[in-house]
Order: structure tokens, then sequence, then C-alpha cells
């Protein structure tokens, strides 16, 4: 039998970057080496991790994100219509303690989703499947590129109503659910850290300085992921992790789940919720009571911004505050973000991300 994601432990997608991977990316950059040279050293890591994962009892296998510089923008930048495009230094994003580097995107023409260079990206991973393990492949939200972009949206740009732009992102997920379907992927988990900005006040704070009214936000971001998911074949079994920034260990936003579940947990078309539950700024399981009969969720409650091991009684404990909103079968674990979001990765060793996974697959093994 199939096992269905999300698995009683789970991973979000990404790990640390080796040092040999970081070198070659360098290396390519610099006209050292080529793209064969690159690609070969990027498929000699990536089966290492699978290798990795496989055993550490994981049920999901990813690439670990390998091939990409960010977690969201190189799928954008596969996108038809879309070029990679480097800010200003006062347009740069700011997080808590780090500043991004100045990539960004560009919409050049209108937005397609056809051939999709993660295709041959999931193709390579799909290789190394088994019965009971399945590739996932992780894509950042609709939503998400929305929110990179609502300044290039209006009277004189390519799209000049936001209604257009949610119409043609839409088609163009449609089209990429299409391909890795018709491949045989069944698991695609969709990154977002939109609604994280929707619970943060220095976020909401900035939202109504451009005239933006944030009751209104929530309903466009549930209306483009909704109509995206929606037009994934029947079959495809679509996930979101809900994300508040992972960047050097340093994040973007704060705040709990309760100002939007009646929007992200009640009414997103997605199968399962991977939830940040790791510190102080996630707020309180609440929230889940909004989270329909039959949804999975995965509680975030190992943190992977720090090598500092988790307490498995502290994680028990957990788990069962979060049997007063969910049932036991509505319950899964993992850590709250991946490893490595960007390729800078996070404040911790390989080893530290190894025991963390090792001690989430004993908790839910005792308790899920």
């Amino acid at each position: 039998m199939t096992i269905r994601a999300p698995y009683k432990y789970d991973i979000v997608g990404s790990f640390l970057r080796p040092e040999r991977i970081k070198k070659a990316r360098e290396d390519f950059s610099k006209g050292k080496i080529n793209e064969i040279d690159l690609t070969k050293i990027e498929n000699e890591e990536i089966e290492k991790l699978i290798k990795k994962e496989k055993e550490a009892g994981l049920k999901f296998i990813t690439d670990g994100e390998f091939r990409r510089s960010w977690w969201h923008y190189d799928f954008y930048w596969g996108l038809n219509g879309i070029e990679k495009y480097t800010l200003a230094e006062n347009e740069r994003i700011k997080f808590h303690g780090e500043v991004l580097r100045p990539d960004s995107v560009k919409i050049v023409g209108k937005i397609t989703g056809t051939n999709h260079p993660f295709l041959k990206h999931f193709k390579f991973v799909q290789k190394f499947e088994e019965e009971d393990v399945k590739a996932k492949q992780t894509i950042p939200a609709p939503a998400q590129l929305l929110r990179t972009v609502y300044r290039q949206i209006g009277e004189g740009e390519i799209y000049a109503n936001e209604d257009d732009f949610i119409e043609d992102v839409a088609k163009a997920y449609g089209e990429f659910f299409q391909e890795i379907y018709d491949l045989g992927c069944r698991t695609v988990q969709i990154d977002d850290c939109t609604w994280g900005a929707l619970v943060d006040e220095d976020a909401i704070k900035k939202y109504e300085n451009d005239g933006k009214n944030v009751e209104e936000l929530k309903k466009t971001y549930l209306k483009i992921n909704n109509k995206a998911i929606d037009k994934a074949p029947e079959g495809l079994n679509v996930l979101t992790h809900i994300c508040r920034g992972n960047y050097k260990s340093s994040f973007h936003f704060k705040g709990g789940y309760d100002n939007i579940a009646d929007y992200l947990l009640k009414d997103e078309h997605v199968n399962g919720f991977f939830l940040e539950y790791d510190d102080e700024r996630s707020g309180s399981f609440e929230a889940l009571r909004k989270v329909p009969k039959g949804k999975k969720v995965v509680l975030g409650i190992v943190t992977s911004k720090n090598g500092e091991l988790e307490k498995k009684k502290d994680l028990i404990e957990r788990i069962n505050e979060a049997k007063k909103y969910l049932d036991k079968d509505q319950i899964s674990i993992s850590p709250q973000c991946g490893f490595s979001s960007t390729e800078e990765g996070n404040k911790l060793t390989e080893e530290d991300q190894w025991k963390k996974i090792k001690l989430l697959k004993e908790v839910a093994e005792e308790v899920l």
C-alpha cells in the first residue's frame, strides 16, 4: 500500500547544502566550470542525500533543493514571462537581523507554466522511488508570487489589473501541475510566506501604507491559491507549508494563525498543512479548530533554525496539547521549516539536522 503524504514524521523539503555544492555553484558563476560539470556534481550530492533520507526512515524524499539558490525565486524564474531582477539597495528585503541578497523577479511577458525546468529536477529524484518511498516536489505558492510583484501590476504594466494576473498565474500553475502529474508525481507542496505577512503587525502597517486592506488581501491570497490548486489534476495531492521567513536562521514575520484561520485553515483547498510551531512567535494551537476533519496538520515543533536538540518529553506534551483540537490521525510532525531555504543555510550542522529528524521519527513512532 502506498503511503500518502504527509507521513506521521516528515520534512519541509530543503537540507543544508554540502560544501561541494556551494563551491561548484560559485565556480559555475565565475565561469570556472560549465553547466554539465555543475549538474554532475549536483546529481552526485543529491544521490547521497536521498540515501541519507531513506536511512532516516523518511517516506517522502526531496532533492534538498540543492539545485536552487532560493526556495521561491528559482521556480518563478522558470515560468515563461518572468526574468531575474536585481533590487536596488533601498528595495532589499529586511529580516530580523539579516538583509536578503538583492535577487527578485520581473514580469516581462504573459505568464505561462509549460516546460518548467523543475520537471527535469523531479525526474531525477523519481528514479530513487521505492514502493513505500516517494518523491515530493516543493514549489512556492501562487500568492507568494503576487506578493512579490504587486507593485508591477497596474496601468501601463504588462498586467493592467490584478484579476488578469491571477487568472494567468492560476493557469500557469495548472499547466505545471498537469505536466508533473503526467511524469508520475503525486505530491506537490506549495510553500507560502504570504500568510505570515498577514498576521505580523509591522508587515500589516507596510501593506496599509501602500493602500492595501488586509482583510481584502486575505481574500485575494486565498483566491489565487485556490484557483491554482483547483486546476491540479485529480489524484495530485497538494499540501502547503506556511512560513514566517527562514534565512540564515533569521525570521521575517511573527504572529499566530488565529486571524487567518477562517481563510487559510478553513477554506484553502489543500489536503494538509505544514505549520510552524517551534517558538512563541507561532502562537497557540487554538486556530487548529478551523481545520476541517480529514485534513492533515504537520506540527512544526522542532526548529530548523539552530542545532539545539529538543527534548522528547516536550515534543510529546506539544502533541498532546494539539490533540485538544485535532484527531490523532490528523496529526504529523516535522521541523518547522527547511534547514536551508536559501543556499546559505541555517546556523546548524548536517549532523544536527539528522539528529532532529531521528528525534521526530522516535517521537512519532511512540505516540502517533
